[in-house]
C-alpha cells in the first residue's frame, strides 16, 4: 500500500478534535461554495444567453437579406426589391439554412379612442412559419390570411394594447405615414396580443399582412422588403452570413441579426465578462482557503514531521502526505459544490423560484441551462489548480529539522 496516502488517510479521518479540524471544515466549506457559485454562474449566463437570443431569432430570424441602403436605419422602412428565383436558391441551398420567410415593414400609427400609439408595422404572408412565435402570443390566436385582398387582422404587443387599453376581437384604426404626406386609414381586427419581453420589440411592432403594405405603398405583387433567414445553428450566423454576401447579386445584402440589434448582443456578451470574474474569485478563495489550511496542518503535525524524518522518511515521502491530505480536503469541497450547485440549478429549472425584472432582463423568471460538460469541466480544473497550488506550501517540509521538531510544543 503507498505508505504515503495510508498515513494522509488515517490523519484525515482522525475524530480527535483539534484547531486543525474547524480549519479543515472551513476550508471543506469555502470550496464547496466556490465550486457551487461557478457551478450556478455558468448555468445562469448559459440560460440567459439562449433564452434571450432565442426570443430575439424567433421573430427576426438569424439573417437579414434586403436592398440596404447607406445611411439608412436597419430598422427603418425596407426599399421595395422583388422577389427573386435565384436569390432563393442561393438562400435555400447554403449549407446551415433551415428556412427563410419574406416580410416588410412601414411606420404606421395605432389609433383607439382618441389613444394613439406609433409602431412599426410588420408585414409577412400567408407562407410564414410563426411556429416559433406561439409561445409568445399570450392572448387570441395568429392572423387569418384567408382574405383575397389583405388579412384585416392585427398582433399587437402586450404593452401596446395596455396603452390603447385593447383587447382581442377589438377593431382599431391604423394610420401609415408616407413622406409624401398622402396618410392612409385602415379599420383592423386585435387577432391576438404577444409579448416577448423584450421591450425594443414589444414597444415597436405590430404584426399584419404584407398584402396590406403593398398596397399602401404601390408596390407589386411580387415586391417585398426582405428574407428572413433561420439557421440551423444560430453559432455560425457570421460565417455563413460572409458566405451568402458574396455569393448574391449586387443589390442584395445579408446581415446578421446581431448586426441589427447590437445593443441586445452586447449585453449579452457582458454576461461573459461577469462569468469570467466570478470564475476568478471563486477560485482565488478556494485556493487560498486551501494553501492557508495546509500551512497549519504541517505546522500542527511538526512533531510528526520529525519523528518520520528520524525514522528515514524522505522529504518527497512527507511531502506527499500533506498534498494527499489536502488533495482530499479540496475534493470533498469540490464534490459537496457539484451537488449544491446542480441541486441549486435543477430547483430553479424545475420551479423558477428566483423571479427577475422582466423590464430589466428580458425575462421574469431566471433562466437555466445545465451544460454537463461545462460543469464536470470546472471541476476538473478547480481540482487540478488546486493541486498545483498545494505543491508550494509542502515546501516547508524540507525546512524541518528533527531534532528541533521532536522536541517542538
Amino acid at each position: 500500500m503507498n505508505f504515503a496516502f495510508d498515513i494522509a488517510k488515517r490523519i484525515a479521518f482522525n475524530k480527535q478534535k483539534s484547531f486543525s479540524r474547524f480549519i479543515i471544515r472551513l476550508s471543506t466549506a469555502a470550496t464547496a461554495v466556490s465550486v457551487m457559485a461557478m457551478i450556478v454562474t455558468l448555468s445562469f449566463v448559459n440560460g440567459f444567453q439562449k433564452t434571450i437570443s432565442q426570443k430575439v431569432f424567433s421573430f427576426w430570424g438569424h439573417i437579414r437579406v434586403q436592398h440596404f441602403e447607406e445611411g439608412k436605419a436597419l430598422v427603418a422602412e425596407e426599399s421595395p426589391i422583388a422577389k427573386n428565383d435565384t436569390v432563393e436558391f442561393i438562400i435555400k441551398h447554403q449549407r446551415g439554412v433551415q428556412r427563410l420567410d419574406v416580410f416588410a415593414t412601414k411606420s404606421a400609427v395605432l389609433e383607439k379612442q382618441k389613444e394613439i400609439e406609433g409602431v412599426l408595422f410588420k408585414g409577412v404572408d400567408a407562407a410564414y412559419d410563426s411556429t416559433q412565435l406561439h409561445q409568445f402570443i399570450k392572448q387570441g390566436r395568429w392572423l387569418n390570411f384567408s382574405d383575397s385582398l389583405y388579412s384585416k387582422e392585427i398582433l399587437v404587443s402586450a404593452p401596446i394594447a395596455n396603452e390603447l387599453r385593447l383587447k382581442v376581437n377589438d377593431t382599431l384604426n391604423i394610420y401609415f405615414i408616407s413622406s409624401n404626406g398622402n396618410n392612409s386609414r385602415r379599420k383592423l381586427l386585435v387577432a391576438g396580443i404577444y409579448k416577448t419581453g423584450i421591450e425594443d420589440y414589444d414597444n415597436l411592432f405590430a404584426i399584419g399582412d404584407i398584402r396590406l403594405i403593398r398596397r399602401i405603398n404601390n408596390w407589386q405583387a411580387n415586391e417585398i422588403g426582405g428574407y428572413e433567414v433561420f439557421l440551423n445553428d444560430y453559432k455560425k450566423m457570421d460565417s455563413i452570413n460572409n458566405q451568402l454576401t458574396n455569393q448574391l447579386p449586387t443589390v442584395w445584402t445579408g446581415k446578421t441579426i446581431q448586426q441589427v440589434y447590437p445593443n441586445i448582443f452586447d449585453w449579452l456578451n457582458i454576461q461573459d465578462v461577469n462569468r469570467n470574474v466570478i470564475f476568478a474569485v471563486m477560485a482565488i478563495v478556494a485556493v487560498i482557503n486551501l494553501i492557508t489550511c495546509l500551512l497549519i496542518l504541517v505546522l500542527e503535525r511538526t512533531r510528526m514531521i520529525g519523528v518520520f524524518k528520524a525514522v528515514g522518511a524522505t522529504n518527497t515521502t512527507i511531502q506527499k502526505i500533506f498534498l494527499y491530505h489536502a488533495s482530499l480536503i479540496a475534493v470533498t469541497g469540490i464534490a459537496i459544490g457539484f451537488s449544491a450547485g446542480v441541486g441549486l440549478c435543477l430547483l430553479q429549472q424545475y420551479f423558477g423560484f428566483i423571479k427577475l425584472d422582466e423590464t430589466n432582463y428580458y425575462v421574469s423568471v431566471a433562466p437555466i441551462q445545465i451544460i454537463w460538460w461545462q460543469i464536470i469541466l470546472v471541476c476538473f480544473i478547480t481540482a487540478i489548480v488546486c493541486f498545483i497550488s498545494l505543491i508550494i506550501p509542502t515546501l516547508l517540509v524540507r525546512n524541518i529539522k528533527p531534532v528541533k521538531a521532536i522536541e517542538f510544543r
